[in-house]
């Protein structure tokens, strides 16, 4: 069997090539690398790929990203030499492992505009979700017992929603436009003087939307309610600044920035200060707000992962307008009745979620089994329901059943996607070849207007 990995970075000197042989664990490794020049220095850009005889390709960057292999190369000392506990003060090992953490923080905060000082470590981005709504809840409960969100917010903010629910609190679930874009006179008609948060995602997980954060901080700033944002499909991803926003709180995860699994961060702001309860108890790491010993080799993965993604953000983001609209391009030029959930404009390119009419989006899911591809959120696939964001924006229930997202990520190539484009066709066509509805919808029958009688 053979792993090929192209394009690595450190392989390419003096844009020359080189190949090195390794034998790992019985597996012949083949390492390539080439070099991808352009005018400017600093538009060099090197892609990886990993592929592996049997495997799929991958495309659910959504539910994860594959680790940058430069991640890896700077987590690699923390995981063998340098093992110390950052909070043991007494020694060069705790000292050693306390730097490294404390530049990870700074590489953090500065993908995002923030002080170093307003970085909490935490183990993803749901106990960042967990922490913000629930820690502000509790704090400024009873005398404000009022939190507003959205319906196509993450299961986890939904759910600690719920919780607070149980407790007494009042929740706004605010609806959103076909488009999957909230209406900011209905935001700031649902602020009242008990509302403590106001908790809307950047970028929605399964359509990819955006929302208009900085006009939401605006509002909730000049209500006196702390605006928290779960930033994990964004960070990295579109320019975030949390002052010009006017983010108090932001949930960030590690796995969707080419970073390791098992790692995130949450942004607090200091002025003003926005206080929460801690949802864990322990022995006060992170400044009592999340206690528990930091993971060094995870959070200088993260670190890395962060300042990678703010030098390569504006080539990435290239890359998958570039690769989106090629993929789009193809699928248009040969199918009908494909529809682009969510706003077309207002959205990150990588995500692309289609409903592809008179198609059971499960059938073809199996029938693409060659590619790794999600019908919606990993956190609710194991449920048979259509997706409540779907549902949420008016997708009627049959085509919410024929979506499937197509995430795409750096290290997606174009000869994927033209495979990917090719292969979807050829499927969507062959399953509505086998289905009654797409023959009577050929022969001009509006299939809305029949009346269907039960048996």
């Amino acid at each position: 069997m053979f792993r090929v990995i192209n394009n690595i970075t450190q392989l390419c000197v003096n844009n020359s090539l080189k190949r090195i042989l390794q034998q790992e664990n019985g597996i012949l490794m083949v390492i390539q690398g080439t070099r991808n020049l352009s005018s400017r220095a600093d538009n060099d850009k090197f892609s990886l790929k990993h592929e592996e005889v049997g495997r799929p390709l991958y495309f659910d960057a959504q539910a994860t990203t594959p680790m940058d292999p430069r991640v890896l190369d700077a987590m690699l000392p923390y995981l063998v030499s340098y093992h110390g506990n950052p909070h043991s003060r007494t020694h060069t090992y705790g000292w050693e492992s306390e730097a490294a953490v404390e530049k990870a923080r700074e590489q953090v905060a500065n993908l995002i505009g923030a002080d170093p000082k307003e970085i909490i470590f935490t183990s993803g981005a749901t106990e960042s979700n967990n922490i913000s709504v629930k820690g502000v809840a509790h704090f400024y409960a009873p005398r404000k017992k009022h939190i507003v969100t959205t319906q196509i917010e993450h299961k986890c903010v939904l759910d600690s929603c719920r919780a607070l629910e149980g407790e007494g609190f009042k929740i706004t679930y605010l609806p959103v436009g076909p488009n999957g874009i909230i209406n900011l006179q209905q935001l700031e008609e649902a602020l009242t003087p008990e509302t403590s948060l106001v908790s809307i995602m950047t970028v929605n997980n399964e359509i990819g939307v955006k929302q208009p954060i900085a006009d939401i901080g605006a509002i909730c700033k000049s209500k006196k309610v702390f605006f928290h944002t779960d930033a994990a499909q964004a960070l990295g991803k579109i320019p975030l600044d949390v002052n010009k926003m006017n983010i108090d709180l932001m949930s960030i995860s590690g796995h969707k920035i080419y970073g390791p699994k098992g790692v995130g961060a949450l942004f607090i702001r200091r002025r003003p200060r926005v206080r929460v309860e801690p949802i864990q108890s322990g022995g006060g790491q992170e400044r009592g707000m999340r206690s528990g010993t930091v993971p060094t080799p995870l959070v200088v993965g993260l670190g890395a992962a962060c300042e990678l993604a703010q030098r390569e953000m504006k080539y990435d983001h290239a890359w998958m307008e570039n690769l989106s609209q090629r993929f789009l391009d193809k699928i248009y030029s040969k199918l009908s009745h494909v529809i682009r959930n969510g706003d077309p404009e207002q959205t990150y390119p990588g995500c692309v979620n289609l409903s592809f009419a008179y198609v059971e989006g499960e059938s073809l899911l199996m029938a693409l089994k060659d590619v790794a591809l999600s019908s919606g959120s990993a956190c609710t696939s194991a449920s048979l329901e259509p997706s409540y964001v779907l549902r949420a924006i008016g997708t009627d229930e049959d085509l919410a059943h024929s979506s499937i997202r197509f995430g795409l990520g750096r290290f997606t190539t174009e000869e994927e996607v033209d495979y990917t484009a090719e292969k979807t066709i050829r499927h969507v066509e062959r399953l509505r070849d086998m289905s009654p509805l797409w023959e009577m919808v050929q022969e001009g029958v509006d299939i809305k207007t029949i009346q269907w009688s039960q048996h």
